[in-house]
C-alpha cells in the first residue's frame, strides 16, 4: 500500500520467490559454484547449508537454470519420510512407474530394483540423474543411510546418482555423528552459505528496490542501511521483512525516508526480539499506530486506493455477512498482544467444515454449512490444491491453507494456517486464534494441506482451451521478459520450453507442463488477485 507514496511500481521487499528480484553475492555465486561442481563429480553427496533465509533456495533456483538438458532432475520438497515413502516419492519426481500392487510392511527392494533400472537406462542414453532434498535436516538417520544406499547404484566407470542435500546448519551437525560416518565420506562438495556482508545489504536494498520501480532516491540512507545489515545480521529473508515494515512505518509517519528508530522499531515489531533495539529506542519511538492498528489501517487505506472486488457467493447462508468481512482485519488488531508460541494444539475441530469457510472467506467466497470446498470452488473460477509437501511446499505456494492434524488420540482434526513466521505457525481452530511452534505442528501434521487457487479465464473448458493458452503464453512472455508470444511461441513444443524455464526459475520440477503449482506461481508473479500467507503483526 506505500508503493505510490515511495514512487514504487511493486512491493520490492516481498518473500515471494520472484526470480526478477534475484540477487547473487559473491558467496552466493561461491556455494552456485560448489552445486555445479559437484554435478560433474560422479556421484555421492553435495551439501549446502545455511541459516534460514540465507538465500539457500536462490542458489538452487539458479542452480536448476544451468543444469544440462541432458540431466533429469528430482526435488523433494519435504523429507519427513520414512525410508518406503521417501523411496516412492523419488520415484514420483522421476517419473518411474512404481510397482502394482504397492509393497507392504517395509520392504524397500522392490522400489530400489526400479530406481536402478532406470538410473541404468539413463546412463545409456547419457543422462546425468540429481537427487535435490530440500530441507535435508529433518531427514532421519535410517532415511540417510538409504540414501547412501541408492549412491552404491553403480556402473564400472562411474555412480549414477548424485545427491543434493540442502538444510540448515544443524545438518552438518548431523552428518558428523560417528553412525554417518560412511555418508560423510562420500560427501565431494560442501559449502556453507553466510549471511551478506555490509555492503552486500545495501546493494541487496537498492537492487530490490530499483527493480521495483524506483526512479528517486532510496528511502535508506548510508547510516539507516548499516543499521538494517546490523538489525537483519545480513539474512535476505530478514532484510526482506524488516525493510517491509520500516516502509511500512515511514508511510505511517508521512516521513518519505526511513530513519534508524524507526528501523529499530520495524525490527522489533517483525521479530518480537528485545535484543534487536535498544529499550531506549523503544520507550523513544511511541509510534501513534501500534502494529495491529497499522495492519488493520493499512488494509482499510488499500481498500479505498483500488475498488473492491465484487463479493463471490456460494449458495446463501445465514453466516454470509460474517464470512465475507476482511478476514484479517479483526484478528490483527489483538494479533499484538497474541499469546507465546504453545507446544501442542489442542481441541482442534474433528470435521474440516469450519476451517472450510474460514478459508472461502480469505478469497471472499460465501460457503453455507456442511458444503464441500472444493466442490464448489469451481464455480467461481477456483480449484483446491491438496498437497503434502509440508511446510516447504506451503512457503513456495504462499497462501493460506487447511491443515489436517492428528489430535491425541491419533484421530483427523482441522485448522487453517493463516501465517508463518521463522519457528511458529498461526492457526485458526475453530473460533479460536493459536500460535504454535513448529516443533509442536510437525508432532501433530503430517504435511497434507488443501488450499484454492485460481484458474485462468475458461480453464473449466480444458487446460488447452483458447482462452487458458493465451493466459498462459502471455504470462510467460512477461515472467520471463521475453517480447509477447508469437505463432512459433505458441506452439506446443515451444509453449513446453518456455514453461520449463519458468518452472526452473522457480525452482519446481522442469516438466514443461502447466500443472497447478506452476500456474499458481506464474498468477503470483502476474499479480493474480490471491490471498497470501500473512506474516504475523
Amino acid at each position: 500500500m506505500y508503493n505510490a507514496f515511495f514512487g514504487l511500481q511493486q512491493d520490492p521487499f516481498s518473500i515471494a520467490p520472484d526470480p526478477h528480484y534475484l540477487f547473487m553475492s559473491e558467496r552466493h555465486r561461491e556455494a552456485l559454484a560448489h552445486l555445479l561442481y559437484g554435478l560433474g563429480g560422479g556421484g555421492g553427496f553435495v551439501l549446502l547449508t545455511g541459516e534460514i533465509g540465507a538465500g539457500k533456495t536462490t542458489v538452487c533456483r539458479c542452480f536448476l537454470e544451468q543444469v544440462p538438458q541432458g540431466c533429469r532432475v528430482a526435488y523433494v520438497f519435504n523429507p519427513k519420510l520414512t525410508v518406503p515413502e521417501l523411496l516412492a516419492t523419488v520415484c514420483e519426481e522421476f517419473h518411474i512407474a512404481l510397482p502394482e500392487p504397492l509393497p507392504q510392511g517395509e520392504s524397500v527392494k522392490p522400489y530400489v530394483d526400479r530406481i536402478n533400472a532406470f538410473l541404468l537406462e539413463a546412463h545409456a542414453a547419457g543422462q546425468n540423474c540429481v537427487l535435490i532434498i530440500d530441507e535435508a535436516q529433518n531427514l532421519a538417520p535410517e532415511v540417510l543411510e538409504q540414501l547412501r544406499l541408492l549412491t552404491n547404484l553403480e556402473t564400472q566407470e562411474r555412480k549414477l546418482l548424485q545427491i543434493i542435500l540442502i538444510g540448515q546448519p544443524e545438518l552438518r551437525t548431523m552428518l558428523a555423528r560417528p553412525e554417518l560416518e560412511q555418508l560423510a565420506q562420500r560427501v565431494i562438495a560442501r559449502y556453507h552459505l553466510t549471511a551478506l556482508s555490509a555492503d552486500e545489504t545495501a546493494q541487496y536494498v537498492r537492487h530490490r528496490l530499483g527493480i521495483a520501480g524506483l526512479k528517486g532516491e532510496t528511502p535508506f540512507d548510508d547510516r539507516a542501511l548499516a543499521l538494517l545489515h546490523k538489525l537483519s545480521r545480513g539474512v535476505p529473508r530478514r532484510i526482506n521483512l524488516i525493510g517491509d515494515r520500516a516502509l511500512l512505518g515511514a508511510y505511517a509517519q508521512g516521513r518519505a525516508r526511513v530513519d534508524r528508530k524507526t528501523l529499530a522499531r520495524a525490527a522489533v515489531e517483525v521479530f518480537d526480539d528485545a535484543h534487536v533495539a535498544t529499550p531506549a529506542w523503544r520507550r523513544a519511538l511511541p509510534w501513534a499506530l501500534g502494529a495491529g492498528v497499522i495492519a488493520t489501517a493499512a488494509w482499510a487505506v488499500g481498500q479505498q486506493m483500488r475498488p473492491a472486488p465484487a463479493p463471490l457467493v456460494v449458495g446463501a447462508s445465514s453466516h454470509g455477512a460474517a464470512a465475507s468481512a476482511p478476514p484479517h482485519a479483526a484478528s490483527a488488531a489483538s494479533a499484538a498482544s497474541a499469546p507465546a508460541a504453545v507446544d501442542a494444539i489442542t481441541d482442534a475441530p474433528a470435521t474440516p467444515d469450519a476451517a472450510w469457510q474460514q478459508l472461502a472467506a480469505r478469497w471472499h467466497v460465501t460457503l453455507p454449512e456442511h458444503t464441500e470446498l472444493c466442490a464448489a470452488a469451481p464455480s467461481q473460477q477456483l480449484q483446491c490444491f491438496q498437497g503434502d509437501g509440508g511446510l516447504a511446499q506451503l512457503r513456495l505456494l504462499d497462501r493460506p491453507a487447511v491443515l489436517k492434524l492428528a489430535d491425541a488420540d491419533g484421530q483427523p482434526a482441522f485448522a487453517l494456517l493463516e501465517s508463518l513466521d521463522g519457528q511458529q505457525a498461526h492457526l485458526q481452530l475453530g473460533a479460536r486464534h493459536v500460535t504454535v511452534t513448529l516443533s509442536a505442528l510437525a508432532r501433530q501434521w503430517h504435511g497434507e494441506f488443501t488450499t484454492l487457487w485460481r484458474t485462468p479465464p475458461d480453464y473449466a473448458s480444458g487446460a488447452a482451451a483458447p482462452a487458458v493458452l493465451q493466459w498462459l503464453d502471455k504470462g510467460l512472455s512477461q515472467a520471463l521478459g521475453q517480447p509477447p508470444a508469437t505463432a512459433r511461441a505458441g506452439s506446443n513444443a515451444v509453449r513446453r520450453e518456455r514453461i520449463a524455464a519458468f518452472q526452473r526459475g522457480q525452482g519446481l520440477p522442469a516438466d514443461g507442463r502447466a500443472g497447478p503449482v506452476t500456474i499458481m506461481q506464474l498468477g503470483r508473479l502476474l499479480g493474480v488477485d490471491e490471498p497470501h500467507l500473512q506474516e504475523p503483526h
